[in-house]
């Protein structure tokens, strides 16, 4: 009825139960004078006030929809299970201050960008965590394909770094902040956020220390990384003061059995610790 009488229903004042509009409120609403200028809605989807109705009902947007159905795609038929290790950051903070240094304006080498590095070479190294589950068979990737959790205004989604094993991290870093400010400003192509094979989700940047990732399949992990914090520990007998990082990995126990996710870690956190190892 809106439609066909040209009414903006945003517009119009709901007396039905809860604030909702009933055909009454629709009745001589074509013809009612229009005001000045409509009235701005909050940016976020989510109410801030508690005046007039008691709740709001926001219609999910497409990529809340999408990200739903992943959701009980991955986390129902898929058993999970987590592994945990605790990271000396000391040498990476250094390696990054180098090259920072040494890079100048040419762009930065952001922590996330030496995970996603560092994460491609294990991979390389450990196929049988670089794969997906399939129906009736289990394909093993030659290629290694990062996608990377980016979050926007109404959901999560994750463009793809593609073959970052083979990337410098100068590469990376410039790729993988070209596909956020697309993702945020939603101009990704198909073909720049499907096709991982493996993912990374950092939450360092909100102080969070560690926290368990949802895989996307049919990928078979996804490593969630936490803040670096500085941390008292024993080095050589005495207590120091190291920066730490605390990474948890997500895998599909129907491809990945404890032990291979734990090699795979262990060589995940010899590349973080040293990175020279990543130049092996």
């Amino acid at each position: 009825m809106a439609q066909e009488s040209g009414v903006d229903l945003k517009l119009v004042q709901g007396s039905g139960p809860g604030g909702r509009v009933v055909k009454r409120d629709l009745e001589g609403a074509g013809t009612a004078p229009a005001p000045a200028a409509p009235v701005p809605r909050p940016a976020s989807p989510v109410p801030v006030s508690r005046a007039g109705a008691p709740y709001e009902d926001v219609p999910l947007t497409q990529i809340r929809k999408t990200i739903a159905k992943r959701l009980a795609a991955s986390l129902g038929p898929i058993p999970h299970f987590f592994l945990t290790t605790d990271v000396d950051m000391e040498r990476a903070t250094e390696a990054r201050s180098a090259l920072n240094q040494q890079l100048g304006d040419q762009g930065k080498v952001s922590f996330n960008d030496i995970v996603i590095k560092a994460v491609a070479l294990a991979l390389a190294k450990h196929r049988a965590c670089n794969a997906w589950f399939q129906d009736d068979h289990i394909r093993y990737w030659n290629e290694v394909h990062i996608g990377v959790a980016v979050a926007v205004d109404d959901g999560l989604i994750t463009p793809v770094v593609r073959n970052a094993d083979l990337k410098s991290l100068a590469q990376i870093g410039a790729e993988a902040r070209d596909l956020a400010q697309k993702a945020r400003n939603r101009r990704l192509k198909p073909e720049e956020y499907t096709g991982a094979t493996f993912s990374v989700s950092n939450l360092g940047m909100f102080d969070i220390d560690d926290f368990t990732a949802v895989i996307n399949p049919p990928e078979a992990g996804i490593v969630a990384i936490g803040s670096i914090t500085e941390k008292a520990v024993i080095v050589d007998g005495a207590v120091v003061s190291r920066r730490r990082m605390r990474i948890t990995m997500s895998c599909d126990h129907r491809v990945i059995d404890g032990a291979t996710g734990a090699q795979f870690l262990k060589t995940l956190k010899q590349m973080l610790e040293n990175p020279l190892a990543m130049l092996l």
